[in-house]
């Protein structure tokens, strides 16, 4: 892992990772927001919800009451379910969790360490867009999202939150 000099940067890495989850939120029309969270629970990386919101409607969603906090308890608790699902119907690894609403969708996407990254978007996003590109995350952040990272995903968290 490559760390700045500077006390509390982030390492190269965690970086390129917050780099994939704000391209992901750019690249597809209709994301609310997105969430990276452990396989804990835990919630790692966030998109940035100021930045969504200029990009709904003013009477439109702008997230689950507009905290990544609680996208990353709703992601959390929904892979937990449908794990828990898969193992009483005999299905396997759960790959892909999508909850269509009246007024918004919601995607669970499984990581290769447990970990689940989650999308709040708008009733009209294509599903097969959203999907495509989260698995292009997928792809890309699985193998990166080693223990050392998500302990620094984690305390840069919490140093943050300390300061707000």
């Amino acid at each position: 892992m490559t760390v700045d000099s500077k006390p509390g940067a982030l390492s190269t890495e965690a970086r390129n990772l917050h780099w994939l989850l704000t391209n992901l939120v750019e690249e597809v029309p209709g994301l609310l927001s997105v969430a990276v969270v452990s396989s804990d629970g835990l919630l790692l990386l966030s998109s940035d919800a100021a930045r969504n919101e200029e990009r709904v409607p003013a009477q439109g969603p702008t997230g689950p009451r507009g905290s990544s906090a609680d996208l990353a308890t709703i992601v959390s608790g929904l892979g937990s379910l449908t794990i828990g699902a898969a193992r009483l119907m005999e299905g396997g690894g759960v790959k892909q969790t999508m909850v269509a609403m009246d007024e918004g969708s919601l995607f669970v996407m499984s990581i290769s360490d447990g970990s689940l990254l989650g999308a709040h978007a708008t009733p009209d996003v294509d599903m097969s867009v959203v999907a495509y590109h989260m698995a292009l995350f997928v792809g890309r952040a699985g193998h990166v999202l080693t223990p050392e990272l998500r302990s620094e995903l984690r305390q840069s968290r919490e140093t943050r939150e300390r300061f707000q």
